[in-house]
């Protein structure tokens, strides 16, 4: 696979990134970790998401021994040895491996790794162009006061039983709910949704995507009432316009909610909302305020 990774202080191939089998991020999924984009060879808001990955550490009493300026070196260095001008660029750090014999996770060393590989879509730009069908699952999201969403993690089984429910119903992906029946969000994404004429995306029980962070200042910069609350299935069920941001594509078009077309449209056709936030938000990736650009000498 073309990219390039960072394990035991070393530049590798992405095939020969290998972690042991004890370490506790694989045993017990105890590790955070954060993506960011290159697009046309420039990081975007590549700041921010570092600024989030040690708040995800400091959360998780993690410490790989990395400072800030550390870690984005490590993540041009991938990009730029990879050669690759569109790349999906994560960021980890696992617990490690304890003491031998020991459950005390302050006996682990903790360990920090990094890759590049080709950008990773959560819809291609064809599905995209014709609007991804989404599935709201009866699967409850993981309770934040259990496992906190604001610290990016790999507790994904949630999702994952989300996601075959999505296939079962001849849908492409699924947002999951929290027990009283708010929608939360998906694998990779989180929602929004127009609902009269109010933007609203739900203020708990997710990640705080930069993404997320990006479409909500676009959309108060361009004078459009936008608000971080509960957001309850029905509301999504009837909303005028209906969408996901992600790193993985930035604004995704929703064409049918549970099989029904959003708002009446036919597919491939999207709000004005929707539209205008897409448009913005790729325009952000010539802003010099929110790119790095990569060196490639």
């Amino acid at each position: 696979m073309p990219g390039c990774a960072f394990v035991d202080g070393q530049y590798v191939a992405p095939e020969e990134a290998k972690i042991s089998i004890f370490d506790w991020g694989f045993l017990h999924s105890d590790a955070t970790y954060d993506v960011a984009h290159v697009w046309q060879g420039k990081f975007f808001r590549l700041g921010d998401h570092i600024e989030r990955f040690f708040a995800s550490m400091a959360r998780l009493r993690l410490d790989p021994g990395k400072t800030r300026d550390e870690v984005r070196a490590v993540m041009h260095e991938c990009v730029r040895r990879s050669g690759l001008r569109e790349a999906y660029v994560e960021v980890l750090c696992t617990r490690g491996l304890p003491a031998p014999g020991s459950r005390d996770p302050r006996s682990c060393t903790n360990r920090f790794m990094a890759f590049a590989i080709p950008f990773v879509w959560i819809a291609d730009p064809q599905k995209q162009a014709r609007g991804v069908d989404l599935h709201v699952s009866d699967v409850q999201r993981i309770a934040p006061a259990s496992v906190d969403p604001r610290t990016k993690n790999y507790h994904w089984l949630d999702m994952v039983g989300a996601l075959f429910q999505a296939y079962e119903h001849g849908a492409e992906t699924a947002v999951l709910v929290d027990g009283a029946g708010n929608i939360t969000e998906g694998p990779g994404f989180n929602v929004f949704a127009l609902v009269d004429g109010e933007l609203i995306t739900p203020a708990a029980g997710v990640l705080e995507g930069i993404s997320r962070r990006t479409v909500i200042e676009l959309a108060r910069a361009n004078g459009m009432a936008v608000r971080e609350a509960l957001l309850p299935v029905a509301s999504l069920r009837r909303a005028e316009e209906v969408f996901l941001s992600s790193t993985g594509g930035g604004v995704i078009g929703i064409s049918r909610v549970d099989g029904v077309p959003v708002a009446g449209r036919a597919a491939g056709i999207f709000g004005p909302v929707t539209q205008r936030l897409q448009a913005a938000y790729w325009g952000l990736h010539e802003d010099a305020r929110y790119v790095e650009t990569v060196s490639y000498d």
